[in-house]
């Protein structure tokens, strides 16, 4: 990889997860732009469509929450 890389990867695992806080929180502020292309808009319609068309194809909120529920219980 690059220097750059190699520098975060030889960090103790709480400083990385402190990058990667920090980047997150970065990412997150008001008014910041993600750039999404045309093809990841157009894939993220196509599966929205075949979902409606065929709603087995996800998981509604409330199935994702329990989910994440049983995991935490388990």
């Amino acid at each position: 990889m690059d220097i750059y890389t190699d520098t975060i990867r030889d960090l103790p695992a709480v400083d990385r997860l402190l990058l990667v806080e920090r980047i997150w929180s970065d990412l997150t502020r008001p008014n910041t732009e993600l750039p999404i292309s045309r093809e990841i808009l157009e894939h993220a319609k196509a599966r929205r469509d075949a979902m409606v068309v065929d709603p087995t194809l996800g998981k509604t909120h409330e199935q994702v929450w329990d989910r994440v529920e049983a995991w935490r219980n388990a």
